[in-house]
């Protein structure tokens, strides 16, 4: 795709001038695919012609996928990166600032509030941190380049369903490099499964109106599976010789907590495990070293929304300090 076209041409002694204007050719070609898709998917011309208007291939947002962080940190530096002293106080605020809403939520849809705080300060900074990136652009980008075309061409088409449906204006669509959109970071198709109207105006405006937030992010929680009658998990600790073999979350590894109890785990305090009917999984992120955790079911929820136990680690210790 792109990267391959260039090197050609630059094996052929071409200058980077002629470089950037053969790529950019090829990506308006590629383009004009993406338009003829989206008529068939029966998007409106006005929307077609408005959202891609005046793109172009985004370099920064390919460099962006290229270089996640290579250096791993632990997690006993990255929750407190992650979840600072000061952002356990705004999020307090924040929950008692929309309380009576998220009150209303939390009965709706059967979640906690302190969860859809935490995760609300997790994704964006509770708002703040949404991306700057024109969300068509960005996933055109990122399509043509080709990695993972398939994917990526997915969103394009799910991003202006959301513009067809009037949503959003195209000029407004802001995100991430990747195309995650809002103040609960939704990839475009996400949005379409599970964004709500949380104030009953008749769009969904998951950049700038909480209510709409807070009940997508509830409803995406609640149709992959929470349990609001328990919590996360917990950190534990682990009996000397304990076979690792026995951690992981995949659903043959889960255990009764009496079961984990039986083999030595305790609370981090040394206590004993909770009298709860529930089954538990064990995971230690680190490999063989470092912090250990018994996660529940709503932790795997949590894994839905993002694959990474750094994440998911991060919402639940953020969720444990809003009172």
């Amino acid at each position: 795709m792109h990267k391959r076209l260039i090197s050609a041409l630059v094996a052929l002694g071409l200058g980077f001038s002629s470089v950037v204007i053969a790529a950019d050719k090829g990506f308006d070609e590629y383009v004009l695919g993406l338009k003829a898709e989206a008529r068939e998917k029966g998007i409106s011309e006005s929307i077609i012609n408005s959202a891609f208007e005046g793109i172009t291939f985004v370099e920064r947002a390919v460099k962006a996928d290229k270089n996640q962080p290579e250096k791993k940190l632990t997690l006993d530096e990255y929750i407190p990166r992650a979840v600072p002293d000061w952002k356990v106080e705004q999020a307090n605020q924040l929950y008692r600032k929309h309380k009576t809403t998220l009150d209303k939520i939390g009965r709706q849809y059967g979640v906690q509030p302190r969860f859809i705080v935490a995760l609300w300060g997790v994704e964006s900074n509770f708002g703040r941190l949404m991306g700057n990136y024109n969300v068509v652009e960005a996933l055109s980008t990122l399509a043509y380049e080709g990695r993972r075309e398939a994917f990526f061409r997915n969103q394009v088409m799910a991003a202006l369903e959301i513009l067809n449906e009037g949503h959003i204006a195209p000029e407004e669509m802001k995100g991430s490099w990747a195309g995650a959109m809002g103040q609960p970071q939704f990839m475009p198709t996400s949005f379409l499964t599970f964004a709500v109207d949380g104030n009953n105006d008749g769009r969904i405006d998951i950049w700038q109106t909480e209510a709409d937030v807070f009940a997508s992010a509830a409803n995406y929680l609640k149709k992959s599976g929470w349990n609001d009658k328990y919590t996360w998990g917990r950190q534990v600790k682990l009996p000397e010789g304990i076979n690792d073999a026995l951690f992981g979350v995949d659903k043959g590894k889960g255990r009764s907590l009496d079961e984990w109890q039986k083999l030595g785990v305790r609370r981090l305090n040394g206590r004993a495990l909770p009298k709860v009917d529930i089954q538990g999984w064990i995971i230690q992120p680190d490999d063989n070293h470092g912090r250990a955790y018994l996660i529940y079911g709503n932790y795997q929820t949590l894994l839905k929304w993002n694959r990474s136990h750094y994440f998911a680690l991060a919402v639940s210790h953020l969720a444990d300090q809003i009172q």
